[in-house]
């Protein structure tokens, strides 16, 4: 049986100036064409309620979501490390709510890690979960579970006091015991001052070149998502065009009486329906 990524790899990569790459998904056959392609990190982010369930923001999943979606890319991979997203409201109650829904993550879905949101604020939470085991990454400057205090996606970490805030954030974390830590929509500058400051990896989702790491959704990159594209993500592929045009093409056909074909038929033996017939 192959080993998955470790936490201790990931920090080791950082030490060896090895840029880790991140990428989301949120289903079996996502999951195992993101393995095929080398990522060694996989994020099952809360982001699948917009990409996937359709709402407006992540606030409405569920851990149950989560779960669900989690044992799908568990079941999809063999080497890849797994890191489930805790929604809104699973884990800001504090420490003994958070250790029950992330004990489900790694329980019930197979994940090898959590995520969760918050600096100095969730730094005890960090804390017990990894005392009871379970590894965190932790996640600051725009935090999505959020947007409806802070107003919109907006750059953070923008003025002195916020950058010392975003600074003291990512400390915090790593003090409470986080393995990495997710720097998003912060200036480019200030995260290659994070990264350069604590030990853990940084990993960058609109925050520079310099980050130990970057992640990126799974939809932006390959065109799957047409609602907008962010400034922070590259589209690699449009495949949603193919799949526009494939889909097409097939009503097309069926409509056309092109498909099936005998290609795509089974044929009966020529006396079959002459002995059908003798029995009506």
């Amino acid at each position: 049986m192959e080993r998955r990524t470790t936490v201790t790899a990931l920090k080791a990569m950082k030490k060896r100036g090895e840029k880790i790459v991140m990428i989301t998904a949120y289903d079996f056959p996502s999951a195992r064409l993101v393995e095929e392609a080398g990522v060694p990190l996989i994020l099952v982010g809360d982001t699948l309620g917009m990409v996937v369930l359709g709402y407006d923001t992540t606030v409405p999943v569920t851990v149950d979501d989560i779960i669900h979606h989690t044992k799908a890319v568990v079941r999809g991979t063999r080497k890849t490390h797994v890191v489930a997203d805790m929604p809104f409201m699973s884990f800001q109650t504090g420490p003994e709510e958070a250790l029950r829904n992330a004990g489900r993550m790694l329980k019930e879905a197979g994940a090898q890690s959590v995520k969760l949101e918050g600096g100095v604020a969730v730094a005890e939470t960090v804390r017990a979960l990894v005392a009871a085991g379970i590894p965190v990454m932790g996640h600051i400057g725009l935090t999505p579970q959020s947007i409806n205090q802070v107003g919109g996606y907006k750059i953070q970490g923008k003025t002195p006091a916020a950058a010392v805030k975003l600074i003291n954030d990512a400390v915090a974390l790593q003090e409470a015991g986080a393995y990495a830590v997710v720097l998003e929509l912060v200036p480019a500058g200030l995260s290659k001052a994070i990264s350069e400051r604590i030990s853990i990896p940084t990993i960058g989702i609109g925050a520079g070149v310099d980050c130990d790491g970057q992640v990126q959704v799974f939809h932006d990159l390959l065109g799957l998502f047409s609602e907008f594209l962010p400034k922070h993500a590259k589209r690699y592929a449009n495949i949603g065009d193919s799949i526009v045009a494939a889909v097409g093409q097939y009503a097309d056909d069926v409509r056309a009486g092109r498909f099936p074909t005998d290609k795509e038929s089974f044929i009966q033996r020529e006396n079959v329906l002459e002995d059908v017939g003798g029995l009506a």
